[in-house]
């Protein structure tokens, strides 16, 4: 399996770039909870070993690569909530929550890798979009760690508060476990009133009696 290079920050910063972010979200898909975003400017000197896209890596080697991530980077995480991913849909939530990560970054890039295959549209400095970036800069890849490891704990939080959907398990996705308590327990002000298994829950009176 290929590992995410440091080839394209090392090509920016010999053409004059200073400060290289890497930028990725997650929670696209769930049913409910934030989409998160993260940005990193690795520091060249001191790049953790191992660096993957989140998705191969386990929990446990998630978490300790985010420690390293953090004690050795220019970071910054941030959540997008349910309101603003229910007005603006989660296309543009997620672009929102990448800007958002690269403009509270305490250093401004000079570029931004963005995991993806479209840049958005306010992203407050250059940006290059790196589809599957995640598995091929080293950045991206430990933006996505940030993110990830950021989100499942905040899902783990959640789920005390709203015990018997298994968030600390599935994370807000539409698991069997989750839609079966969507219909037992109900809908809870994180679940994303827009996507379609909320939606017909909320509205299946109406569904039934058009």
């Amino acid at each position: 399996m290929d590992q995410p290079h440091f080839r394209y920050e090392t090509l920016a910063m010999r053409g004059g770039a200073r400060h290289v972010a890497g930028v990725d979200e997650v929670g696209r898909g769930p049913l409910c909870g934030p989409v998160t975003a993260a940005a990193v400017i690795l520091n060249p000197g001191a790049i953790p070993s191992g660096l993957n896209d989140s998705k191969r890596l386990t929990a446990a080697r998630r978490q300790t690569l985010a420690e390293q991530i953090r004690k050795t980077s220019i970071w910054s995480v941030v959540h997008v909530g349910v309101a603003d991913i229910d007005r603006l849909n989660i296309y543009h939530a997620a672009h929102l929550a990448m800007c958002r990560a690269v403009s509270a970054l305490t250093r401004v890039p000079c570029l931004a890798l963005v995991d993806g295959n479209a840049l958005p549209r306010a992203l407050p400095c250059a940006g290059l979009a790196v589809v599957k970036g995640d598995a091929i800069s080293q950045s991206i890849a430990a933006a996505s760690i940030l993110a990830k490891v950021a989100r499942d704990e905040l899902m783990v939080d959640l789920a005390q508060q709203h015990p018997g959907y298994g968030w600390e398990r599935n994370a807000g996705y539409g698991t069997a476990d989750h839609l079966a308590a969507l219909l037992h327990l109900g809908v809870t002000p994180h679940h994303r009133r827009s996507f379609r298994p909320v939606h017909n829950i909320l509205y299946q009176d109406e569904i039934a009696n058009p």
